[in-house]
């Protein structure tokens, strides 16, 4: 073979090859995949066809000074603590409707705790309270379901209390409310009711952190970004549920929700 052959056969040989890598398919060619994809937890947004989805869930604790109360601590406006639950935690409630939500497993006293949630479109670090409202996309209904005996239990014994707080369907919240149809939420009446019979009732006024002093209060512990939702305090007067109990929560200037134990 002379060597004009051999530099066409090898050149036709190249030529095959970067055609087969070529029509391989795209995955063939990705990189790394996950073993055991996860799907992105989302929530609904009223009047839109796209959804929420959540990165983080940040819930601010006593936040209500008769709340604080009957938790049995000093009710003077301190400094705000925060704990998170799991994004898929997150049970969507649709309005007009009646939610099953499971009693949870573990507990004998497993307690409502009705909150405004705010959902953030932009974030990050020492946000000013001034500047903090411009990065909140909106607001929905929400509930901090918590398994109190096992919350109370942890914190006599000096232990973190997630097993309280972080549970599946621990955070039940309605669809996300565009802050740019429904205003930014400084006050207003909240309430829950178990059956019928009022057990929470306050205003959004008595939260002894506004949801722009939340923002910049978190956001100088953590970055802060698109996707992020805070829980942002319950009023006085949680209590506990059994099987069948109905809950309606009402915060005013959004629909109401509603779910029932089962």
């Amino acid at each position: 073979m002379n060597t004009i052959d051999r530099r066409t056969i090898l050149g036709t040989g190249a030529l095959a090859l970067a055609g087969a890598a070529q029509s391989r398919p795209a995955a063939a060619q990705a990189g790394p995949k996950p073993m055991f994809p996860v799907a992105a937890i989302t929530i609904p947004i009223v009047g839109e066809t796209d959804v929420f989805q959540v990165r983080r869930i940040y819930c601010i604790g006593r936040n209500y000074a008769a709340h604080s109360r009957e938790m049995g601590s000093d009710p003077t406006r301190e400094p705000p603590f925060f704990f998170q639950k799991p994004t898929d935690a997150i049970q969507n409630v649709a309005i007009g409707t009646v939610a099953d939500h499971p009693y949870p497993s573990l507990t004998r006293n497993y307690h409502y705790e009705v909150e405004l949630v705010a959902a953030l479109k932009s974030g990050g670090t020492n946000i000013p309270v001034e500047q903090a409202l411009d990065h909140v996309y909106g607001y929905a209904v929400g509930l901090d379901m918590t398994r109190r005996d096992l919350q109370r239990a942890m914190g006599d014994e000096k232990k973190p209390w997630e097993i309280g707080k972080s549970f599946d369907h621990a955070a039940v919240l309605g669809p996300i409310h565009p802050a740019a149809k429904t205003g930014h939420f400084s006050k207003g009446a909240i309430s829950l009711a178990v059956n019928g019979a009022v057990k929470q009732s306050s205003n959004l006024l008595n939260m002894s952190w506004n949801v722009a002093e939340q923002v910049a209060k978190l956001s100088e512990a953590f970055e802060l970004k698109a996707g992020d939702i805070i829980y942002s305090g319950t009023p006085e007067n949680v209590g506990p549920v059994v099987k069948g109990d109905v809950l309606l929560c009402k915060i005013e200037g959004l629909p109401d929700m509603s779910i029932k134990i089962v």
